[in-house]
């Protein structure tokens, strides 16, 4: 038995949870989990739809993008996937889509304002959109700078990753990551949500405003069962 069979397994059924969930058309998105204690991640292989999947052909790779075992070319993502494991040492899974309402605001260059309470009970910050990457950055390694375009973006604005478990890469698409597969693939479906509804709320009332901080304070708290961090 393979000793990465566990996080093929792992991959595998997050993988499939994308079409399931909406969330991907065709073969727009990925979803790859990590073995921190073997320095690795499985990740889709690229091209592949996603009823050809299978648990066997998750692409292993190691913290620098390099293939490890698999014979199948792996995502086109697999350098922005590495740069954030390299990075944020306590993630354990990450999901790219191309969904639709997520993606849109991404197109628009736009953060997603916090509207309303499903919102403030995931994050207690707008959900922000990166800025478009440099010529500079474009004309490099464009996967690789992918990943700095993210955490550049947290760093300049003070944000956790383990609190902000989602973001926008601005001309691009969604990101999203967790603890594990399970939950990676949850932030992506929250951020999908959100999304939509942050829509739809403009097109209702173009000057809605921005949810209040003592309900986002209380969500927090309610939902985490702890000490909110909000304006720390």
């Amino acid at each position: 038995m393979s000793k990465y069979q566990d996080i093929q397994q792992a991959c595998y059924k997050a993988n499939m949870q994308l079409p399931a969930l909406n969330l991907i058309l065709f073969t727009f998105g990925n979803v790859s989990v990590a073995d921190r204690s073997l320095g690795v991640f499985a990740i889709k292989p690229s091209g592949v739809p996603y009823k050809d999947l299978v648990p066997d052909e998750m692409v292993i790779v190691d913290f620098d993008g390099k293939i490890i075992s698999g014979n199948m070319r792996p995502s086109s993502d697999t350098k922005t996937h590495a740069v954030l494991y390299k990075e944020w040492e306590k993630i354990g899974a990450i999901v790219h889509t191309h969904s639709t309402y997520a993606t849109a605001w991404a197109q628009a260059q736009r953060d997603i304002p916090i509207f309303g309470t499903t919102h403030a009970d995931h994050n207690t910050v707008d959900i922000p959109c990166a800025p478009p990457m440099s010529d500079e950055m474009i004309k490099g390694n464009y996967e690789y700078e992918t990943g700095y375009q993210i955490i550049n973006c947290f760093n300049e604005r003070k944000l956790s990753y383990e609190e902000v478990e989602m973001v926008l890469v601005g001309n691009h698409a969604p990101f999203a990551w967790g603890k594990n597969g399970d939950k990676a693939v949850y932030n992506a479906a929250v951020l999908e949500e959100v999304a939509r509804m942050a829509y739809l709320t403009e097109q209702i009332n173009p000057k809605a405003p921005r949810l209040k901080d003592a309900l986002i304070d209380k969500h927090w708290q309610r939902k985490h069962g702890k000490d909110a961090y909000y304006g720390q």
